[in-house]
Parts: structure tokens; sequence; C-alpha cells
């Protein structure tokens, strides 16, 4: 499965804002999981206007880690901002986004790659919704927030039934699928899953689960009120823009470094 010099295999992408504790770990089994599948391959870190030393210290892994690149801007956008900046320059033939903290291990990438490679989908997802897939579930609060989010996304937002974890950090996608699809996005934060999945859906994109090996980090970005507040104000925006016609809203400049 090994592509030529002019293709790569696979092109993984991982969001960071304040990971400089875990981000070098991050690296080190992204690579792992390239060479003992002997795919060719890249790592691409997207620094999201952390405040931290994130960047610097994904950079310094660059010398032992050649398959590594790592984009990073100011000011901080969002974790959709972050993941549309990397989607929309990766090389691979498929793209495998992965949240920071090793959530899922690298090796059930094998899974979506190989529903890829056989053409059972165009997009694989990760869910925890199936039994067995959790090893440390999340706190109560959380999970209680979780389910009114499901129920939220499957009436006020259309999504089918059939993708019963549409928030899970561990996706594959075909290039020019997540090409499309990402460089079409305007939701800076966490619900630009719900956009992606909506406008897959328009276009027929064939969208499939997979289930993941996950364990919940406790130590999350996400306030749960705040958070809240914002993920109301997307998942509307997104409705009634969608609705009415895609529009990206003004953009603030961005700052690459």
């Amino acid at each position: 499965m090994t592509g030529s010099q002019d293709e790569l295999d696979l092109s993984i992408v991982i969001p960071a804002f304040n990971e400089a504790e875990k981000i070098e770990r991050d690296i080190r089994a992204a690579a792992a999981f390239l060479r003992a599948r002997r795919l060719a391959g890249e790592i691409i870190v997207v620094d999201d206007g952390s405040p931290d030393e994130t960047a610097a210290i994904a950079r310094a892994s660059m010398s032992e880690h050649p398959e590594l690149r790592v984009l990073s801007y100011t000011p901080n956008r969002g974790k959709g901002y972050a993941l549309k900046h990397g989607i929309t320059r990766a090389r691979g033939r498929n793209i495998l986004y992965a949240d920071a903290g090793l959530c899922v291990p690298y090796e059930i990438a094998t899974i979506p790659l190989l529903m890829l490679d056989l053409e059972m989908c165009d997009i694989a997802h990760g869910s925890r919704r199936m039994r067995g897939t959790v090893t440390r579930p999340q706190p109560r609060y959380r999970r209680i927030g979780s389910g009114v989010f499901k129920v939220i996304v499957h009436t006020f937002m259309g999504i089918p039934l059939y993708i019963s974890d549409t928030q899970c950090g561990f996706k594959a996608y075909r290039r020019e699928i997540a090409h499309t699809l990402f460089s079409e996005i305007f939701t800076n934060g966490f619900m630009y899953d719900s956009e992606v999945i909506i406008r897959a859906l328009r276009r027929r994109y064939r969208i499939l689960e997979f289930p993941v090996i996950w364990s919940n980090d406790a130590d999350t970005r996400f306030d749960p009120v705040k958070g809240s507040v914002r993920i109301a104000g997307e998942l509307l925006r997104i409705r009634f823009a969608l609705l009415f016609g895609p529009r990206a809203g003004a953009l603030t400049p961005v700052v690459e470094r």
C-alpha cells in the first residue's frame, strides 16, 4: 500500500490548542503507525494560535520525524478552523483526523483506511456509541450533555440516526472529498462536524461508522458553560445558513507564523 515518491498514502492531521504536554507523544504515536504499516505519509500538526509552547515543541520534533509538518497561525480561531487549515493542505490519498491526547489508539486507523480502500464509504466516522468502545467514560455531566446534544443534532439539525456519533475525534476521508467539504465550511468552533456531515449528505457522499477504543481525556479544552452557549450559536448559524444558502460570513485576518 506504499505510494510512489509523488503520492502519499496517508495524511494524519492533528489539531492542537495548548497541547504542549501531549503533542510530542501524539507525533511519536502517529509516526510509529506510519512506520508499522509501511505507509508513505505525512503528519500535520495544526497549532491553533496556542499561547503555550505547542508549536515550538512540535517543531523540535521535525528533525526526528521528517514526515512532520507544523502549521501555526494567530489568533486562536477554533477547532473547525484548525482542521480546515490542515486538511485543505494535506497531500495524502486518504486523510485521517485525530484529536490530540491519544483518546483513540492509532492502531484503530487500520479499520477506516481499509473501509476507504474497499470503497465501502467515502467518509469513515469513529463511533463511541457501539458496545464496548469506551474504556474510560466522561464525567456524568458530560454524558448527560452528550445525550441532549444527540437529540438536537438528529431533530433540529436533521442528521440521520445511523450517524450515531458526530463528535468523535477520529475520522478518515478520501482526499478529494475532504478538500471539497472543508474548503466550504464556515464553522470555526466545535460544531464543524455537523456542518461537514450536512454538506456531505447533500452531496450524497457515503458515511459509514466504525467502532473505536476510546478513553476520556480529563484535560479537555471544552468549557461546559461558555462552550454550550457557543455550540447553540454555531448550530443555529449552520441550520439557517445551509437552509437559505451557504455563506461564510466575514472572517478576521489570520497571520501565519
